[in-house]
């Protein structure tokens, strides 16, 4: 059997073939290409609904399932055989109309409609005549090009919320045609603040009711049952992470160590420079200053590692992924800075809350309004970024909270990065003891004070899950011979390093242009200036650092070290030990200057 690439062997329903959805000859093709043969529970189960009884789909179903494709399939069949019977329906529209798609896919970052753009392309392969799309979020097309594009009435439009909004304001494009809405990954969309341009797309939407709705997400929550009745009329709604959550516990090991702000560096450089984890690495940190705090600190030390975050050029950060995925970089950092910013107030702990129904709504009004104001003021570089969720990242080995989430929905999506295609995969997670907070200001970050709040939750929420995190038992005896070293090479990165970091990194990023790409594949010899793991060099450089030696190591792990025994400074019965030789008298014709100082 040949095995489905990016879906975990758990979700696969083997009694079922694609052939057997009833879907296009051509469709079937392209899939096979890319090594699909069986539906996952989640494809078997929407696609004959949508495509038979032509209901609404609200799906909840597990990062790596195959969301994707569950709702891409029943819209590209439907376009294809309305085109069947209606061969002549673009010619047949009015000149003087506006321009139209038929289905419309809203995600919440450009991270994830590029990806989403990229599957619709491959499986459109053998009838790419018959399906036109435009990813509306694209950052390799300006505004001309894409402006352009939709005056050709592609078939399908994939973008964010805001970005379509936008669109829609500008009156040259409508949803008059429009068959099919997705909306993939809800519960990121509401958390990203996008409620608000929903909203404004539902007064454009075509008022006839033949118009199908995909809600697509890993969880389902209150929130969505505002948009069910929004956009839905009697949807199927399908919950399936537990039909296969049993079959998969073991594919994921989770632990947590309980460690000081300043060893979460001092672990860091030990692992990473040690190679206690084998295989690519995902960081996340909660901050962009975090991030290049990180990296400039493992530079010290000569641990290679890229950064991603909403800071750098949309065109960066794909070619990050890309490469992070093709096995490139083995460490990547990653700011998850968006998600956690807007529920690190809204989520409010049952226990926390007084009984008194009251008190509670007027805890929750108080927190809306925290929610409302927190938006407000947030300034993040880029709205439509986020990596913790929807993002594929490919063979990942371990992801590492090096910050904690602040909220315990958080975690579950960053840990969702690995553990896929079947494989095994290791979540690692520091939590600052509160005690610990605030000692060691440098090396602090503020939503640590909630950690071991934040831990209980995540173990609470994991255990219902039918999952375990477990205290992750070292010997923290054996770092100590590493502590001095660190201590130094953290002084190194101040502030200052970190601001200039960050500027440095902007401007190599920035001239990674397309053009310069393509310059640099025609001249190959020069492609290290594309790299993105290169040092940024904090303004103090210890190349000293760099090196382990093997005194540092625990003795299991030193290579080819002899005991030798105790070695005197003198040789034993020699004239050096004659102490009337020595005293005030030349030694081999010269002086012992430190036998005559006074």
């Amino acid at each position: 059997m040949s095995k489905v690439p990016n879906i975990n062997d758990a979700y696969l329903d083997q009694s079922i073939t694609f052939e057997g959805l009833k879907l296009d000859n051509r469709l079937i093709q392209s899939l096979k290409e890319q090594h699909f043969i069986n539906p996952t529970v989640v494809q078997r189960s929407s696609i004959p609904l949508a495509l038979e009884q032509k209901k609404d789909i609200i799906a909840r179903a597990s990062t790596g399932s195959g969301k994707t494709l569950a709702y891409l399939l029943p819209v590209v069949q439907t376009i294809l055989e309305f085109k069947k019977i209606n061969p002549n329906f673009k010619a047949e529209k009015s000149h003087d109309s506006l321009s139209s798609s038929m289905g419309i896919i809203l995600v919440p970052t450009r991270e994830l409609s590029e990806q989403v753009y990229q599957v619709l392309n491959k499986i459109t392969n053998y009838c790419s005549q018959d399906i036109k799309s435009v990813n509306l979020s694209s950052s390799k097309m300006s505004e001309t090009v894409i402006n352009s594009l939709l005056m050709e009435s592609p078939d399908v439009l994939i973008s964010t919320p805001a970005k379509l909004s936008q669109i829609l304001k500008s009156n040259f494009f409508s949803l008059d045609d429009l068959k099919f809405l997705v909306i993939d990954e809800v519960d990121l969309i509401l958390t990203f603040g996008y409620k608000e341009d929903l909203w404004k797309i539902s007064e454009y939407l075509p008022l006839k009711k033949n118009l199908q709705t995909f809600l697509m997400s890993a969880t389902l929550n209150d929130d969505i049952q505002e948009l069910k009745e929004k956009f839905c009329k009697n949807p199927a709604i399908l919950k399936l992470n537990d039909d296969v959550i049993n079959k998969d516990k073991s594919k994921l090991a989770q632990y947590y160590i309980n460690v000081s702000e300043f060893d979460k560096f001092l672990l860091c450089y030990v692992i990473f420079k040690l190679n206690l984890i084998k295989g690519k690495t995902l960081i996340f940190v909660n901050n962009i200053d975090r991030g290049y705090r990180l990296k400039l600190v493992l530079e010290q030390f000569g641990v290679k590692s890229c950064i991603l975050n909403s800071e750098l050029p949309a065109n960066s950060r794909q070619h990050i992924v890309d490469e992070f995925n093709n096995n490139v970089y083995n460490l990547l950092i990653a700011t998850d800075d968006t998600e956690y910013i807007k529920e690190e107030d809204a989520d409010v702990e049952e226990e926390d809350i007084d009984e008194d129904e009251n008190k509670y709504n007027d805890i929750k009004q108080e927190n809306e309004d925290k929610k409302i104001e927190s938006s407000k003021k947030k300034n993040v570089s880029d709205k439509e970024y986020g990596v913790s969720r929807g993002v594929d990242f490919q063979n990942v080995s371990c992801v590492l909270n090096f910050d904690l989430p602040t909220t315990a929905k958080s975690y579950v999506h960053r840990v969702g990065r690995t553990a896929r295609s079947g494989k095994s995969g290791t979540a690692i997670s520091f939590v600052v003891p509160t005690k610990e907070f605030g000692k060691h200001k440098p090396s602090s970050c503020g939503t640590c004070k909630k950690d071991e709040k934040i831990l209980k939750r995540i173990v609470k929420q994991q255990t219902k899950l039918g999952f375990e995190i477990k205290p992750y038992s070292f010997d923290i005896k054996q770092m100590e011979g590493f502590r001095y070293r660190m201590e130094d090479g953290f002084r190194a990165v101040t502030q200052v390093a970190i601001r200039e970091a960050r500027v440095k990194e902007l401007k190599q990023e920035l001239l990674t242009s397309d053009k310069l790409k393509r310059h640099f594949e025609e001249n190959p010899q020069e492609l290290q200036k594309l790299r993105h793991d290169k040092e940024l060099h904090p303004s103090r450089v210890q190349q000293h650092l760099k090196r382990v030696p093997d005194y540092l190591l625990p003795e299991a792990a030193r290579k080819n070290v002899k005991k030798i025994g105790f070695v005197p400074f003198h040789k034993q019965g020699g004239r050096g030990n004659n102490k009337k030789s020595i005293k005030g008298k030349k030694k081999n014709g010269k002086a012992d200057a430190l036998k005559n100082f006074k």
